[in-house]
């Protein structure tokens, strides 16, 4: 999949120091977001040395990457007799980038005590009375903390200086403006998906089904091959139900006419389909070959899940889509989810595929479901997917655990499980991820187990990855560009 996918590594530690962001509704947002102010637009901007007297805690620690570290009575001095000495004279205001604050709350045994808080923030001087001039941008992390109630400042981190003013990738939070940005990057509709405590959390739609109509919550996307994780899902809840073995081979039930000459093909199992060890190629060439054996190498393949499709069929006497609709979409009322098209789809719901010129391709209507593609699907649905995936819903332990391991190594150290390609990172977490690109098709997933979040991103135009950066870096921080590292071979 073509990926071009900068917040500062330096936020990474708070997805393994604290759970996940809390949304920006939240009274713990809604409190931070208020401290911040008495402490920066009334106490710094406008001198209050009391504001920071009354919310900062004794031992407050403050650090500058240029200015060194300062406990809490040489940070006030500093203020007293620095900033604000002459105030008639030189005044600095500090402005937060409303958009890139993230708020994490800490816990300690279930009980909140504490909460972080990251983002980018502007400096402006105004020497003498004269027009108030841009000073430097930054990055900064705060460390709020508990006293009887009260949340107080305890550490202060305000680092990397810029001297040109730093802005947010993409304002997420206003609609106006992220819509101005798809329009930039001639993306037609967009749906996006956020996962905290897994669950489902944010579900946004944006842009137009066509000229007049906008794209409604529940508009329906293909995903091409985000259908392959359903696909194996559906295949490890049957292993967890001893109704299939990973390990047997799959000859027992089918054996494409293309291979009963090839005696490797007694060697093929679902385990090896799931982690893209079959030795097929993507997709035939009028016919179906080895390319190497079984379980000897990596080789991402779309052949796989339809030998599977054909397994499962056959040795459970009725189709995919209605195996599916049993164990996987009735159970987690995934009602607009389908591998065909039928007369449940809501025709006018459906986002239509363009190409990067915005010229629209003939919809494609599936009769016969595909493993490995054109699974249909909103965000709503495939988010809910992905927390009953987190959360291991229907698995047994030790299934949930091979989905997790690391089967074979695939492309740019990284590794595929059952089902999932896995993102190993720096500081010990990591991420199970699939992507989808056909025509008219660009889509990914991202789900980190450890700390039960995720992100899903659907878009409807060939070069629809063109918008993965700025989403990655806005809601992953330091993982987002991780991957980004990753995929462009800069890690």
């Amino acid at each position: 999949m073509k990926r071009k996918l900068n917040l500062p590594l330096l936020f990474s530690f708070v997805f393994f120091t604290s759970k996940a962001q809390v949304s920006k509704n939240t009274e713990l947002f809604k409190n931070i977001i208020q401290k911040d102010s008495l402490l920066f637009n009334i106490g710094f901007n406008n001198c209050d040395i009391s504001q920071f007297e009354n919310h900062l805690v004794k031992d407050f620690e403050f650090f500058h990457d240029k200015g060194g570290k300062q406990n809490k009575a040489e940070f006030l001095n500093a203020l007293k007799n620095g900033l604000c000495k002459s105030p008639e004279q030189y005044q600095s205001r500090r402005e937060l980038i409303n958009t890139s604050t993230k708020i994490y709350p800490l816990y300690n045994n279930k009980i909140l005590y504490g909460a972080i808080q990251v983002g980018l923030h502007n400096f402006y001087e105004t020497l003498n009375g004269q027009q108030e001039q841009f000073a430097s941008s930054a990055d900064f992390t705060h460390v709020w903390v508990l006293e009887n109630k009260d949340w107080k400042l305890k550490r202060s981190l305000s680092f990397n200086h810029k001297s040109q003013k730093e802005e947010p990738i993409i304002n997420l939070y206003d609609p106006s403006a992220l819509r101005k940005w798809l329009i930039e990057k001639h993306v037609p509709v967009l749906g996006l998906g956020i996962i905290n405590d897994g669950q489902l959390e944010e579900i946004k739609v944006f842009g137009n089904l066509n000229n007049e109509k906008k794209a409604p919550y529940n508009t329906i996307f293909n995903v091409a091959s985000l259908t392959k994780p359903v696909t194996a899902y559906l295949a490890l809840k049957l292993a967890s139900e001893n109704k299939l073995d990973v390990d047997e081979p799959v000859y027992n039930y089918w054996v494409d006419p293309d291979l009963k000459n090839d005696e490797r093909h007694k060697l093929l199992t679902v385990r090896h389909i799931l982690s893209h060890q079959t030795g097929f190629p993507n997709w035939r060439n009028k016919q179906l070959k080895f390319q190497f054996t079984p379980g000897t190498n990596y080789q991402y393949s779309g052949e796989g899940f339809e030998y599977l499709r054909k397994v499962l069929e056959i040795k459970f006497n009725t189709s995919l889509n209605q195996l599916a609709e049993e164990l996987i979409f009735v159970p987690l009322k995934m009602n607009d989810t389908q591998y065909i098209w039928d007369e449940n789809i809501d025709d006018a719901r459906v986002a239509k595929g363009f190409n990067k010129n915005g010229k629209a391709y003939e919809t494609y209507k599936r009769k016969t479901a595909n493993g490995a593609d054109d699974l249909l699907t909103t965000i709503k649905d495939y988010g809910t997917f992905l927390s009953a995936v987190l959360n291991g819903n229907g698995l047994s332990e030790k299934i949930f655990n091979e989905m997790q391991t690391n089967q074979i190594a695939s492309q740019r150290g990284k590794h595929f499980g059952l089902g999932f390609e896995k993102y190993d990172f720096k500081d010990g977490n990591f991420a199970l991820s699939h992507s989808g690109a056909d025509n008219g098709v660009q889509t990914i997933a991202f789900i980190f187990p450890k700390t039960k979040q995720g992100i899903l991103i659907f878009t409807n135009i060939d070069d629809g990855y063109k918008v993965y950066e700025g989403l990655l870096n806005e809601y992953l921080g330091g993982y987002g560009s991780e991957i980004i590292e990753i995929e462009t071979g800069n890690k």
